[in-house]
This record gives structure tokens, C-alpha cells and sequence, in this order.
């Protein structure tokens, strides 16, 4: 069973720094492009970041960009989200997903699945 599980959320002030892990069980993440979305309280679910399966090309949200940093070790199964200089815009629960479907660096949700719990992002002083 394909299963992904997300980490290293928690609270953060404005300004600080967080890495979101995003380890995969049941099958190896080398052969899929991974995708990063969050969704906060009352709103929809956004693409945040993706990667390609090699790691060589990667997408991002204009809200993110020079911000987060998207990375996989593929040896390790895990795909992480390096996140500075956040803001308390960027508090929402952060969820990481396999795509299956669509452009090869989509962030439209309904190209992905496979979707991990999430972890919490807090953003606040």
C-alpha cells in the first residue's frame, strides 16, 4: 500500500526557518514527481512546490518563490521542503502527494494523490 508520511512541522516566529520531510513506505518515490500543497482554515487546498522524479526540475508557487526550496534524497525514500523566511500567511497544514496525471510539474491538486496526513506549520510571534 502506497503511503506517505509528512514531518518537521511545529510553530515557528515570522522570519524563522522549517524542513518538512515527506517519507514515503510501500514503494519507492525515485520514479514519481513529488508535490508539496497546504491548505489553512477556510480555504482551499494549494500546490505549494513540486519535483521531478530525478530532482533536476522543480516548480513553485509565486507566493513561495526564493523562500522554499524543494529537494528529494532518493536513496532515503524522502522529499523535503526547506521553508525560511516564513510568514504567518504560511501557517496551514502541509501535505505532500504523488502525481499521476497532467503536466509534468503540475501543482493542480487533481493531478496528484496518494496524499500523507499532513503536518502542522504554525507561523506565529
Amino acid at each position: 500500500q502506497l503511503q506517505l508520511v509528512e514531518s518537521g512541522g511545529g510553530l515557528v516566529q515570522p522570519g524563522g526557518s522549517l524542513r518538512l520531510s515527506c517519507a514515503a513506505s510501500g514503494f519507492t518515490l525515485n520514479t514519481y514527481t513529488i508535490g508539496w500543497f497546504r491548505q489553512a482554515p477556510g480555504k482551499d487546498r494549494e500546490g505549494v512546490s513540486c519535483i521531478s522524479s530525478s530532482g533536476v526540475s522543480t516548480n513553485y508557487a509565486d507566493s513561495v518563490k526564493g523562500r522554499f526550496t524543494v529537494s528529494r534524497d532518493n536513496a532515503k525514500n524522502t522529499v523535503y521542503l526547506q521553508m525560511n523566511s516564513l510568514k504567518p500567511e504560511d501557517t496551514a497544514i502541509y501535505y505532500c502527494a504523488v502525481r499521476r496525471r497532467g503536466l509534468r510539474l503540475s501543482l493542480s491538486r487533481p493531478d496528484f494523490d496518494s496524499w500523507g496526513q499532513g503536518t502542522q506549520v504554525t507561523v506565529s510571534s
